[in-house]
């Protein structure tokens, strides 16, 4: 992620960094899923976005 806070968008829109919160917020809202449910799905198939989005059934 990058360090200027104002950017939204992740920086590598291919990988999920559950780690920050911003970019948990912008993945729960692309995905329409909650915090839990992404951590979850990321747990499980890796932090691919692509795979999360297949397991979220989005």
């Amino acid at each position: 992620m990058p360090d200027d806070k104002t950017k939204r968008a992740p920086l590598d829109n291919k990988r999920i960094d559950v780690d920050d919160p911003a970019e948990v917020r912008n993945w729960c809202k692309s995905f329409g899923c909650s915090a839990a449910e992404l951590k979850k799905a990321v747990s499980e198939v890796g932090t691919s976005a692509a795979a999360v989005k297949q397991h979220l059934g989005k």
